[in-house]
């Protein structure tokens, strides 16, 4: 598949996404009571744990994959944060959640970013090519 393509592909997703989140924002209700809500919780931070791990494992090795790692454990850190955020019930839980956000999870996916730039750097600052 060409750039173009890819670039069309993913420009018209963007677009679609747009009348369906707001949709989403209009028709969801605003509690939803979910029985496996502790285990959906906890295997997202094993997932999260796990890509910490792989990330500090392929800077370690200088692994090719360093930059895959680093920006899937960045993601899942800023919608770590996000829904932390969002999904806490009380005033006291919305700063601690904001708090943990801004001081441990946002700057740590900052620093999963930093890493895959710094250490995927190809040699001779030559540029990547996506054609």
């Amino acid at each position: 598949m060409t750039s173009r393509r890819l670039v069309v592909f993913f420009g018209a997703a963007s677009v679609l996404l747009v009348p369906w989140t707001i949709v989403l924002a209009q028709s969801l209700p605003c509690r939803y009571v979910s029985t496996h809500w502790g285990i959906a919780w906890a295997g997202f931070d094993a997932g999260l744990a796990v890509g910490l791990a792989l990330t500090g494992f392929a800077i370690l090795r200088r692994a090719a994959w360093l930059d895959s790692a680093a920006i899937a454990t960045a993601t899942l850190l800023a919608a770590d944060a996000w829904f932390d955020v969002l999904t806490a019930g009380s005033a006291t839980a919305i700063a601690l959640a904001s708090a943990e956000a801004l001081a441990v999870e946002l700057p740590t996916a900052a620093l999963c970013i930093w890493a895959a730039r710094r250490f995927t750097a190809l040699p001779d600052k030559q540029e990547r090519s996506f054609t």
